[in-house]
């Protein structure tokens, strides 16, 4: 299982969400530079990124996220604002190693579809589910899709991966409830990433039994120190086998 270190970015400074609130996030004094060149001093293969201005469509990011893509010295995933063709396209251009979408995805199916065909390896689907709904522009939205309506919708659409935000999970900041996480990635046969489920090493563990679960956002517990890299990529190596004794 890949766990991706994740940031996330609102007016050049690394913050994180309480209770979800783009308007109250909490504000963390540290380089995003130097700190997304630490995720990948600390071992990471990946790492992912959500630009917060690009969620409102102001582009003032713009330099720091593509200065973080070029120094990082791991791929990043980036989320955060793609509404069009051409933004996707630009920031596959500008080296970002996948391209989240999510409120376009609901909006042009057939784009996105489109854009996965062209950019094999590429694209993420991603889908936000708060209280059994999908939810779009920056979780601000209800759509008119059930969780397991809209995968089927997508059905063989070649993404790289889904990446499913449970976003009960993550606003309630408590133990995770693996269940909505378990039955959706039962539903699909492509790679998926939890995202919002990670607060300590112990949902980690959990995670890496369930099957399907190719990858783990794990983002405030970090900067909160009560999880690190090296110790969320060390609890998500797998087991050995256990290897029988000839006698």
């Amino acid at each position: 299982m890949i766990i991706y270190p994740t940031m996330q970015l609102q007016n050049g400074r690394c913050v994180t969400l309480e209770k979800g609130r783009l308007d109250e996030p909490q504000v963390w004094h540290v380089d995003p530079v130097e700190t997304a060149k630490g995720f990948a001093a600390a071992g990471a293969e990946w790492m992912h990124l959500t630009d917060f201005n690009a969620l409102e469509g102001d582009s003032s990011n713009e330099e720091l996220v593509t200065q973080i893509i070029r120094s990082a010295g791991i791929p990043v995933q980036l989320g955060g604002g793609m509404r069009s063709r051409e933004q996707v396209e630009h920031w596959i251009d500008k080296g970002a190693g996948r391209v989240v979408i999510g409120t376009l995805a609901a909006r042009d199916p057939h784009l996105v579809r489109e854009l996965a065909e062209h950019h094999p390896d590429q694209i993420v689907l991603a889908v936000d589910i708060w209280q059994g709904q999908v939810m779009t522009d920056g979780w601000r939205k209800s759509g008119a899709f059930t969780p397991e309506a809209y995968l089927e919708a997508f059905a063989g659409a070649p993404f790289a991966g889904i990446l499913i935000t449970d976003i009960d999970s993550d606003v309630a900041d408590t133990e995770a409830q693996m269940g909505l996480i378990s039955h959706l990635a039962s539903l699909v046969k492509l790679p998926v990433i939890a995202s919002g489920v990670v607060h300590n090493a112990d949902d980690i563990s959990r995670l890496k039994y369930i099957s399907n679960i190719a990858g783990a956002q794990v983002g405030r517990a970090l900067f909160r120190k009560t999880l690190s890299v090296e110790e969320a990529l060390a609890v998500a190596r797998p087991e050995p086998e256990p290897v029988a004794e000839f006698q």
